[in-house]
């Protein structure tokens, strides 16, 4: 039954995927777009909180998770094989000083999965990196329409990880991961005869297929302070480097059907960027370094705070350099946690479903008009038990409801509804079925 939950999740949230854009944020317009959430739903519905690991869910964010030691809740027999799979719908309201509209997207956020040997561990899956999907608009001197920008696209990311546990509760991990993907903009230049639109527009087409490597180093350390509270902490670091990119840009003379809105390329022109040493360039991605601290009571409840910092101000794109944006340091703060009422309650359900919330802060790194965008976001969500009670298996729901940007200096503000759903379900190979062998 659960293997067919996760043929039909994965297959909805393909087609989801394929058929609209994974975001509708303006600010996707600026460098490779909007960084994704590299989390589970777990940790988002904890406001981003990444650094409480255990052994029935998949930890994305930090790889020395993937190590650990037997369960002596299982007779002393090794850890679970972990999968999940997840996938996000969101709803914005769009704002500015003089107009409002509405929109909505659907994201395929991860597939993964996690296995043990030992106090050794594996992990391995695939997800966004970023995402951009614009449509804009504006204005001349005149208040006619004077541009029109339109992207989308993004890069994904595949990723191997390896953890290890060197002593009892402290483990140590790193990951490989490969990003790859293509973006593609265009711009139209309105030209008008008086107030009328002339006949034929200009319109400037770009595409920038974009490929790298990058390691992530983890470490996770646990301990009990008492019989009952336990400490737990985490840090991760990823190294500054380099997304190769080979691009192209086109100029074309069009005509736009004025009942429709479709564009009809007359005649076409290859820009030769190869002259202009931009044929092929490198775009820097920043470092980032993680760190979390917190208290709970195991399989009961946590609470924790984490804070990230990212020289995002290293951010470069030879390509686009004329946006008009800057980059500065980017940073975020979250505070969340969850409660388990009895997680081995046999008589109410409920008592066994995982209540998590929290809240973060968020400063994005990017500055347009001298106006540093900013994000905040406060989260809830339920971690529901599926499946063999013995595997602990679970569907995850959140919500998040949260704001970017600011509608001071001509610029925008997202008011947006977060929903999430996921699916983090354990099994056991190579157990021993002697149940099979008797009959056998």
């Amino acid at each position: 039954m659960i293997k067919k939950l996760v043929l039909v999740f994965i297959v909805i949230f393909a087609i989801k995927g394929h058929s609209q854009q994974s975001t509708v944020s303006p600010y996707s317009y600026y460098g490779i777009g909007n960084l994704n959430f590299k989390g589970t739903v777990e940790n988002r519905s904890m406001g981003g909180l990444s650094i409480y690991n255990d052994s029935i869910h998949v930890n994305l964010r930090n790889p020395a998770s993937f190590g650990g030691e037997n369960l002596a809740s299982w007779g002393g027999k090794s850890r679970p094989v972990k999968y999940t799979v997840g996938g996000s719908y969101q709803s914005t309201t769009l704002k500015s000083e003089t107009d409002k509209g509405k929109t909505s997207s659907t994201t395929f956020n991860y597939l993964a999965m996690s296995f043990p040997i030992g106090k050794l561990g594996f992990g391995v899956g695939i997800m966004p990196y970023s995402s951009v999907g614009y449509k804009l608009d504006n204005l001349n001197d005149d208040g006619n329409l004077g541009n029109r920008f339109r992207g989308e696209g993004g890069i994904n990311k595949v990723f191997l990880g390896v953890g290890y546990q060197l002593l009892s509760g402290l483990s140590v991990g790193a990951d490989v991961q490969y990003n790859f993907g293509n973006i593609q903009n265009s711009i139209i230049a309105f030209q008008y005869d008086g107030e009328i639109p002339t006949q034929y527009q200009t319109r400037e087409d770009n595409r920038s297929d974009l490929s790298g490597v990058n390691f992530n180093l983890g470490v996770s350390y646990k301990r009990m302070l008492t019989e009952r509270l336990e400490l737990v902490s985490g840090l991760t670091y990823t190294a500054q480097s380099n997304l190769h990119s080979v691009n192209e840009r086109s100029f074309s003379t069009i005509v736009i059907n004025s009942n429709t809105g479709v564009e009809s390329a007359l005649n076409t022109i290859e820009d030769n960027l190869e002259n202009k040493g931009l044929k092929e360039t490198d775009l820097t991605l920043p470092s980032r370094i993680t760190f979390g601290v917190g208290i709970g009571q195991p399989r009961s409840w946590f609470l924790g705070a984490e804070y990230m910092a990212q020289n995002t101000s290293e951010f470069g794109n030879p390509l686009y350099d004329n946006t008009g944006a800057e980059y500065e340091n980017s940073s975020r703060l979250s505070f969340g946690g969850f409660l388990i009422p009895q997680y081995n309650s046999f008589s109410n359900y409920f008592k066994r479903v995982v209540y998590r919330g929290g809240l973060r802060m968020e400063k994005s790194g990017l500055n347009i008009n001298d106006e540093s965008i900013k994000e905040f976001g406060i989260s809830f969500g339920a971690g529901l038990p599926v499946g063999d009670n013995r595997l602990f298996s679970n569907a995850n729901l959140g919500l998040e409801f949260g704001k970017r940007g600011t509608t001071e200096s001509n610029l925008i503000q997202e008011n947006f509804i977060n929903f999430q759903i996921s699916l983090s379900l354990n099994d056991r190979w190579f157990q021993r079925e002697s149940t099979i062998n008797r009959l056998k």
